[in-house]
Parts: C-alpha cells; structure tokens; sequence
C-alpha cells in the first residue's frame, strides 16, 4: 500500500507540474530615456546563415515616432535590428541602417504581441509572424551571414557599440520572450509559442534564450513576473 501511495503521489505531482502554467520576466521601461537598456547575452556568437527571432511586445507609444523593437550592433554597424516605422510598419535591418524588409501589419498597443521574423540566406525568404499568423514572403538579403561580435541591446538604438542613443528612439513598454534560433522554426513551431505551449519537443532557442539569459541592466528599467 505504502508503494502505491509514493506512486500515486508522484503521478499527481507530474500532473501540476504539466498543467502549471510558466511565470513569465518582462522589461518594463517606463518612460522615453537616452540611458535605459539591457543587455542579453548570447548563447553563443550570432554567426547566422538563418534565424528565428521572437518576442513579445506592448507600447502605447503611436503616432509619427520610430521606436526600436531590438538591436544587435557590432563594432561598425547595424548588423540585426527590428524597427517600428514611423507610419506602423515592422522592419528588419541587416547590415545596414538604411536597406531593410518591411511589413504592414496592425498596429501595437497595449496589449501583448508575440512578433517572429524568419529569414533563410538561401533563398533570401524573410516572412513576419504577428500572433501566430504569417506575412507575405519577402525576398531579403540572399547570401548574406550574420556577423559575430556585437551586442544584444533591448531598449534603445546603438549608433556606437554601446552609445550614441537618442531619446525619441528609445522603447517605452514592455518587452519579454526574446528568444533567437540560428534556423527557420516551422509554422506550428511558431504558433505554439504564441501560448506559451512548450514542452519537450519544442525547439530549444540556441542564440538568444530568455529563460537562461544573463540579462545587464542599465537606467531605470524594471522586471516584473505574470504567470500565464
């Protein structure tokens, strides 16, 4: 009986376990700034022929304002930066602060949304998820890799490695779930992460993984925890 009992017990621990849902670390940056930003550090050096970035986001910043979304700089240049245009648009800046691939989709708000951009250098195949549903396909920057040797800033637009920010381009809201993989997830993969719907199977993200990262704060920004 004793045995049966331990068994019982366990069994009902693992159901909790599986049926708890996880507790979630968000960045608040709670006003305009040329100092508040963190930095994340890498898995490992972002040498990238594809990539899956995600992340969830919420702004009630609107109106004609470029906000950056993430920033990924070497020593000379933008090499990985996701925008939002001044008109609503979503944009992917690679290798460049001038040539980059564009998305027309709602616009941010308060409430949280789970952006993913994909990219292949194969094809050049560029394609944005927004809550689980899928851009149109664009074809940007076919052949290129993504150099190592920068930093991961969330916050604010590196003009320098680590400097030279401007205020009416730093992020005001929340920002968590940055996670990078050096590969093109599929459609199914990308959707169950929109509700948090990982388990054993699901992809483990390689580069850049916010359950694991260390994250380096600067200026006033602020971590709060949700259960989902």
């Amino acid at each position: 009986m004793k045995l049966v009992a331990v068994f019982l017990l366990i069994a009902a621990t693992s159901v909790l376990a599986k049926n708890e849902r996880p507790i979630i670390k968000t960045l608040v940056f709670p006003a305009p700034s040329v100092d508040s930003y963190v930095e994340m550090k890498a898995e490992k050096p972002l040498n990238m022929k594809a990539f899956t970035l995600c992340m969830r986001v919420a702004t009630e910043l609107t109106g004609d304002r470029e906000v950056i979304l993430f920033a990924y700089r070497t020593q000379d240049r933008d090499e990985l930066n996701v925008w939002r245009e001044r008109d609503g648009r979503l944009s992917l800046y690679m290798h460049s602060s001038k040539e980059h691939v564009s998305f027309k989709v709602p616009e941010l708000g308060t409430l949280s949304n789970h952006l993913c951009f994909t990219w292949d250098s194969l094809t050049g195949a560029t394609t944005l998820f927004m809550n689980g549903y899928s851009s149109v396909t664009k074809i940007y920057n076919q052949g290129y890799t993504v150099q190592a040797g920068g930093k991961v800033i969330l916050g604010q637009d590196p003009d320098t490695l680590l400097g030279k920010f401007a205020v009416n381009q730093s992020f005001v809201g929340e920002i968590s779930d940055v996670d990078l993989w050096d590969s093109v997830l599929s459609y199914s993969s990308i959707r169950n992460l929109v509700h948090w719907e990982r388990t054993s199977t699901s992809p483990w993200a390689n580069i850049l993984n916010w359950e694991t990262a260390k994250l380096t704060y600067y200026g006033k920004v602020n971590t709060v925890y949700h259960r989902v």
